[in-house]
């Protein structure tokens, strides 16, 4: 622990505190979630690739997800083992605001991709006859650039405000990573300015982000009031349901743990709600895709085919 006056150079992650068979049993169901997340998000990245019916706006943008998924587990599950095994784990000044940075780089790209999904199937839905000449190769890589660039930006300056606090109080951060109730918790200096600033962001990118969800969907919902034949109906809506079932479970849980009024109050439900968008749901989202995406199911039946063609060969 630091004294009063002293600059924390390292961190104690304390992880969850739980009985020895209780954490080597969370060891292992984790594990085994990682594991699925890299098959499942690297599997859907080479699907999308190796099949021509695949090479569309929509799942470009998939393919960025899945990517982006990989990434964000693998921010925060390696650690979240590795604190397991060990009960607690140091980490340094250096490697924590790291661990900051990217974790909310890929939350925040994500929130923007799911924006851009979203606009993707406006299109896709409300001008379907404009939609190759609207969404070209150069218009959904310049998306995709923004999303990125627009996370980089919060990113840093998120950063740059949570690890210019001072802490002092102690370094025992009672999380599984470095997130920012609990290093709150730690600070020694006044931090009520810069908390303005970090959660200005988060409020931002959130609900920009879902303001163009929102405002996609509801002319989504117009024009599909407008067909006449129920299966038309059916089918259009079954290209949008993915999508809503991602958004619904991502920015559910954003919502919950960022703008709740009792943010750092409860570390412990904090833990669970942070355990769901930065484990589950990255594991979820292919599975989500998979089940509910008729050309996703049947280039999947068309790959495993050809791996039983050429086994059998």
């Amino acid at each position: 622990m630091a004294e009063n006056g002293t600059a924390v150079t390292e961190f104690i992650l304390l992880g969850f505190r739980l009985r020895d068979e209780l954490q080597m049993g969370l060891l292992f169901v984790f594990l085994v979630i990682y594991l699925v997340t890299m098959g499942g998000n690297l599997g859907m990245m080479v699907l999308i690739q190796s099949d021509p019916r695949l090479q569309t706006p929509m799942y470009f943008f998939l393919s960025h997800l899945s990517f982006l998924d990989i990434c964000y587990s693998s921010v925060i599950v390696p650690q979240l083992l590795e604190t397991l095994g060990t009960k607690k784990m140091v980490i340094t000044f250096e490697r924590c605001a790291s661990q900051f940075f990217f974790f909310t780089l890929c939350a925040s790209t994500e929130c923007f991709l799911l924006a851009v999904m979203a606009y993707d199937r406006y299109v896709a839905v409300c001008n379907p006859l404009l939609y190759a000449t609207a969404m070209t190769p150069q218009t959904r890589l310049g998306l995709v650039v923004g999303a990125y660039g627009g996370a980089m930006v919060n990113s840093m300056i998120r950063t740059g405000c949570t690890f210019s606090i001072s802490f002092c109080k102690s370094n025992h951060v009672d999380f599984f990573f470095c997130d920012l109730p609990p290093l709150l918790k730690l600070a020694c200096s006044e931090t009520r300015p810069r908390e303005r600033v970090i959660y200005l962001l988060a409020f931002l990118v959130i609900t920009t982000s879902i303001s163009v969800i929102l405002v996609s969907y509801l002319f989504i919902i117009q024009a599909i009031l407008k067909i006449r034949s129920a299966g038309s109906k059916a089918k259009t809506f079954s290209t949008c349901a993915s999508h809503m079932t991602a958004v619904a479970l991502f920015f559910g849980t954003l919502i919950f743990i960022y703008l709740k009024g009792n943010m750092g109050k409860s570390l412990w439900e904090d833990k669970i709600v942070s355990v769901f968008y930065t484990v589950i749901i990255p594991m979820l989202n292919p599975i989500i895709y998979s089940l509910r995406n008729r050309e996703v199911k049947e280039a999947l039946k068309k790959a495993l085919n050809r791996m039983r063609v050429s086994q059998v060969g």
